[in-house]
């Protein structure tokens, strides 16, 4: 039986844990921490940074700065820089995501990045992302930021079968962005017989929301947030699979994963934050 190297299955669990760029920045910042990283905020002023100690601070909750001043630097010496991007080529969910058509709730989707479109079709999706919720307390209203990730499929964007488009088999698909690249939600019928309702909230809140999307997704991305749809002012979310990334192969010699650009970069960048090779540098890192 072929073995796995642990650096490998690390990548694997980094993957896993990284459906959308706040969710890989959110697991960089869980194992900075965990590895003696201080946490700073561009609010405050950075006074008293030391020689062999280790920073982070984030930024929109998408992009992470990691540095590690080696013990033996002195002003003046010189940096290493290691770039990465957290964010992979995805299909985002419009402001305005709400589709009636056909007798389906379908939800509206805008391409992000350069992405081999044709491979969205046919796969359990789901949604991740950000939520800002309204929240109040002893009068006085405060937004909080959440991730947010529905686990089990919920959408799908489905193919015609061939006796619908003959000409598949010798012209091949011919993707058109708007018309076809719209998730399936549920059927109007089925959710008419549900009576699925997303107006807990403040009303105003709730009304300019259901007038957006569907109140279905609402209440989905509601559970997973613990607050009422109507607490939602506004999110930042994108399809992903719900087919984990894997180590597969008969040797167990390839990662299948979405992502790979460029959280795999990523995630090398990252293990070199973590490591101790540096920490008596002359220099930064």
């Amino acid at each position: 039986m072929a073995t796995v190297a642990p650096v490998v299955s690390d990548l694997v669990d980094f993957l896993n844990a990284s459906p959308t760029a706040f969710h890989a920045v959110d697991e960089a910042k869980r194992r900075l921490k965990a590895a003696g990283f201080v946490q700073l905020s561009e609010r405050e002023e950075w006074a008293g940074l030391e020689p062999g100690r280790k920073y982070f601070f984030t930024r929109n909750h998408s992009t992470i700065v990691a540095f590690a001043i080696g013990a033996k630097y002195v002003a003046g010496n010189g940096f290493h820089i290691i770039g990465a991007h957290t964010d992979s080529p995805c299909l985002k969910l419009k402001p305005v995501s709400k589709v009636t058509k056909g007798g389906y709730l379908e939800v509206g989707v805008q391409t992000y990045g350069g992405g081999l479109w044709y491979t969205w079709f046919d796969r359990d999706l789901t949604v991740a992302g950000r939520v800002i919720i309204r929240e109040k307390k002893d009068g006085v209203v405060s937004y909080a930021h959440k991730l947010v990730r529905v686990q089990e499929p919920i959408m799908r964007i489905p193919t015609l079968a061939i006796h619908l488009d003959r000409t598949i088999s010798s012209e091949g698909l011919k993707v058109n962005n708007q018309s076809h690249l719209v998730p399936v939600l549920a059927t109007c019928i089925k959710n008419e017989m549900q009576k699925f309702v997303a107006d807990n909230g403040p009303k105003q809140a709730s009304e300019n929301a259901n007038t957006k999307h569907h109140p279905l997704l609402l209440q989905l991305i509601a559970k997973e947030a613990n607050c009422e749809p109507g607490e939602i002012c506004d999110f930042e979310l994108q399809l992903c699979d719900t087919q984990p990334s894997v180590v597969a192969g008969a040797t167990k010699e390839f990662i299948f994963s979405g992502r790979l650009d460029n959280l795999c970069m990523s995630f090398c960048s990252l293990k070199v934050c973590l490591a101790d090779s540096f920490t008596y540098s002359y220099q930064i890192l």
